[in-house]
C-alpha cells in the first residue's frame, strides 16, 4: 500500500467555538469526550518517532504535518514551538501547518510559528452576517471579528496559507467569494459541508459552486488559487488530483489524536460512531500497520472502491465518487456515489465545458 505522507496531529482535542456544521463535535461520533484535551510530551515525541520510521522506511522526500484540533492554538505558544521543534528534530524532511479559527491568533503567536516555518490558513463562511451563522461561540455570539482580525494579521506574510470557506447555498455565492477575496488568501479551498445519504445536504450546492466558479474563471487576472476548481481542471486536462473532494488518487494521510491513537481522516466521524478508529496507536504499532487497516486500504484502491451506478457513469474517473465520508448510507457502506453526486457531475460538465472552449478558441487563434 501507498505510504503516508501526511500527518494530521490532533495536538488540541477542545475548541473554543461551537460551529454547528462541526464534524468533531456536532455529528455522530463522540469519541473527543474520552480523549486528554491536550496532546502531551510522551505522545508527540512517540508520534515523531513512528513517523520518522516511516519516513526512513519508505524514502519519503518530505511529508506534511498538520497541527490540528478542535482548536490547534488552544494547545498554546509554548507547547507548539516545543511539538514543532521535537518533530523536526526526528523528522527534518517534515512540512508544518496548521488551520485555525483564528480567535487566539495573536503577533506573538504568528511570529512563533512563522519562524518555525508553520504555514497558517484560518476558517471563514464569508461577511459577518454568513460567518457568524455557524461559527459561533457557545452563548451564540459570533466569531467573524476575531477571523477578521486574525486575516489582517497574516495579510502579505510568508506563513499565510490561505482560507478555508465551508459552502452553505443559502448565501449569495459571489458575495461570499470577493468578502474572502478581501483577505488576499494565496489560496481557498471550498469545503462542502460533511453530508451522507442518512443526512442529506442542502440544495443548490451545484448552483453555488458554479456562480463562484464562472466569478473566479473570468476575472481578467487571477485573483487567488481555488483548491477544488484547479484540481477539476487538471483532471479534466488528462492531469491527477491531491484532494480527497474529486479524484482516484490515493488519499494518504493518518490522523494521530490526542492519546496516540492512530485513525483514518476524522471527517468519517460525520457518519456513525467509530467510523475513523483503526485499534491502533503510536505505543504499540508503527505506522505501516496502518496502511494494512481494511479503512484504509479501501481508500486507496480508487477504481476498485467505487459502487457499480458510479463506474458506469462518464466522468467517474473525474469525479471518483466525491468525498469518501460523503458516500456513506445507514447500512449500505461507503461503496455509494457521493450524496453530492449530481451536484459534481453538473460542476465538473460545467467545468469541462468551459475548458474545452478556451482550447478551441485558442487553437483557432
Amino acid at each position: 500500500m501507498p505510504a503516508f505522507r501526511e500527518f494530521v496531529l490532533k495536538v488540541h482535542q477542545r475548541c473554543n467555538l461551537a460551529c454547528d456544521y462541526c464534524y468533531v463535535y456536532e455529528l455522530a461520533d463522540q469519541s473527543w469526550r474520552d480523549r486528554p484535551p491536550a496532546m502531551s510530551p510522551e505522545v508527540w515525541r512517540r508520534a515523531a518517532q513512528r513517523i520518522g520510521e516511516h519516513v526512513s522506511r519508505h524514502g519519503l522526500d518530505h511529508v506534511d504535518v498538520v497541527l490540528h484540533g478542535g482548536e490547534p492554538l488552544l494547545a498554546g505558544r509554548e507547547s507548539l514551538v516545543r511539538l514543532v521543534g521535537d518533530l523536526r528534530a526526528v523528522v527534518p524532511a517534515a512540512r508544518f501547518s496548521t488551520q485555525t479559527n483564528g480567535a487566539l491568533l495573536d503577533a506573538r503567536m504568528l511570529d512563533a510559528l512563522a519562524g518555525l516555518g508553520v504555514r497558517i490558513g484560518v476558517s471563514l463562511d464569508g461577511p459577518a452576517g454568513q460567518h457568524d451563522r455557524h461559527r459561533r461561540h457557545r452563548d451564540g455570539r459570533g466569531s467573524h471579528a476575531l477571523a477578521d482580525r486574525a486575516l489582517r494579521l497574516l495579510a502579505g506574510h510568508p506563513a499565510y496559507a490561505g482560507i478555508l470557506c465551508t459552502v452553505d447555498p443559502a448565501t449569495d455565492p459571489v458575495a461570499v467569494y470577493e468578502s474572502l477575496l478581501d483577505h488576499r488568501p494565496p489560496m481557498i479551498d471550498l469545503l462542502l459541508p460533511h453530508a451522507h445519504w442518512g443526512a442529506l445536504p442542502a440544495p443548490g450546492t451545484a448552483d453555488w459552486l458554479i456562480a463562484v466558479f464562472d466569478r473566479w474563471y473570468e476575472a481578467p487576472r487571477r485573483e487567488t488559487g481555488i483548491r477544488l476548481f484547479e484540481e477539476v481542471i487538471s483532471l479534466v486536462l488528462g492531469g491527477s488530483s491531491r484532494s480527497d473532494q474529486v479524484g482516484l488518487s490515493p488519499v494518504a494521510v493518518a490522523v494521530i489524536e490526542s492519546d496516540g491513537t492512530i485513525e483514518q481522516v476524522d471527517s468519517l466521524k460525520a457518519t456513525y460512531p467509530g467510523a475513523a478508529a483503526t485499534g491502533l496507536n503510536v505505543f504499540d504499532h508503527d505506522l505501516d500497520a496502518a496502511t494494512r487497516h481494511p479503512g484504509i486500504i479501501a481508500r486507496q484502491s480508487g477504481l476498485a472502491a467505487l459502487a457499480a451506478s458510479c463506474l458506469s457513469c462518464p466522468v467517474h474517473d473525474l469525479c471518483g465518487a466525491g468525498h469518501y465520508a460523503h458516500r456513506w448510507r445507514p447500512g449500505g457502506g461507503f461503496r455509494n456515489p457521493s450524496v453530492y453526486c449530481a451536484d459534481l457531475r453538473r460542476l465538473i460538465d460545467h467545468i469541462g465545458a468551459r475548458v474545452a472552449a478556451d482550447l478551441e478558441r485558442r487553437a483557432r487563434a
